[in-house]
């Protein structure tokens, strides 16, 4: 009876230690469309699919469609793998972002641009703060985005915003709220992916129209995890919080950005004089310097420049 008691303890012990070792090594689940996102437009275009693995968006000539995180978030990690609409493209515009409401909201932006068939998309990049945007950075991948999934990742926290592609940084924002750029933070602000048609100015400057010969369109969203604060009536939860809270690039991701913005950045707002004076006007048109000019003795305004 000892003996047996004995055995019968010891497969206990075995037994827990294993849970043990598996718990360590388990993936982390998957996100589940049925218990976080929302369809939210698009009657019956958007489909969630394999049980909730998988969620499929489709647009035609009446209609795109989205969805929407169930929760707004102040802060945090956002993943999601996304296959891209193959083929000709042209038009059609995908997103992942993240945006609060009203005028004055915030925008953290994934947007991809299709194109005409063999030539590629584009990564459009941008951040609002306070209803104020004109921030690009756009980009070329170095893959094929519609052959396979691929994942695209968003990192806010108080200090910086990282975009990420296959967990490779392709852009950091920075929080220069000292020198008096804005910054998204006091916010909250839900997860939103759509696809719609764009092609007044999507692809080629809007000089490529859309094919709805070829309709309808679809693109696949799957692996959806946030990871990051939840705002709510009783105020903010962080009970899922995690290294994105303080998260940056160490010596090998500012190579790994280096790289991609070197040999795939096609656009930058920060190079654009032009764009860059337009976005200052507008920053701070409401500021007036008056400058007088010697002949015609007339007040013009001047815009304090600032960045």
């Amino acid at each position: 009876m000892a003996f047996f008691s004995n055995s019968l303890a010891l497969a206990n012990l075995l037994m827990i230690s294993l849970s043990v070792v598996l718990a360590c090594f388990t993936i982390p689940t998957a996100g589940n469309f049925y218990r976080d996102a929302d369809i939210t437009w698009g009657d019956g275009r958007g489909k969630i699919v394999e049980g909730g693995r998988m969620l499929t968006l489709s647009l035609d000539q009446y209609s795109g469609s989205g969805f929407q995180s169930k929760n707004e978030y102040s802060f945090g990690r956002f993943d999601t793998q996304l296959k891209l609409v193959p083929g000709n493209s042209a038009g059609t515009v995908t997103t992942f972002f993240l945006s609060s409401q009203g005028a004055g909201h915030d925008e953290i932006d994934f947007e991809f641009l299709g194109n005409a068939s063999g030539q590629p998309y584009t990564v459009h990049t941008n951040v609002y703060s306070q209803g104020k945007g004109n921030k690009e950075q756009q980009f070329h991948l170095w893959f094929d985005p519609t052959a396979a999934f691929h994942t695209y990742s968003i990192v806010w926290n108080p200090r910086r915003i990282i975009f990420l592609v296959d967990n490779s940084p392709i852009r950091v924002f920075n929080n220069h709220e000292a020198i008096g750029i804005p910054f998204p933070k006091s916010q909250p602000m839900r997860v939103y992916c759509t696809l719609w048609n764009a092609d007044d100015w999507a692809t080629q400057g809007g000089r490529v129209k859309t094919d709805w010969t070829k309709a309808p369109f679809t693109v696949y969203y799957r692996n959806f995890n946030a990871n990051g604060c939840v705002s709510g009536t009783s105020g903010r939860s962080c009970a899922n919080s995690g290294a994105w809270q303080t998260q940056q690039l160490d010596a090998k991701g500012r190579n790994r950005l280096r790289w991609v913005q070197q040999h795939h950045m096609v656009y930058n707002y920060c190079a654009d004089v032009q764009s860059l004076m337009r976005s200052m006007w507008k920053l701070h048109s409401h500021t007036w310097h008056w400058v007088e000019k010697k002949k015609s003795h007339r007040r013009v305004p001047w815009p304090r420049l600032l960045h």
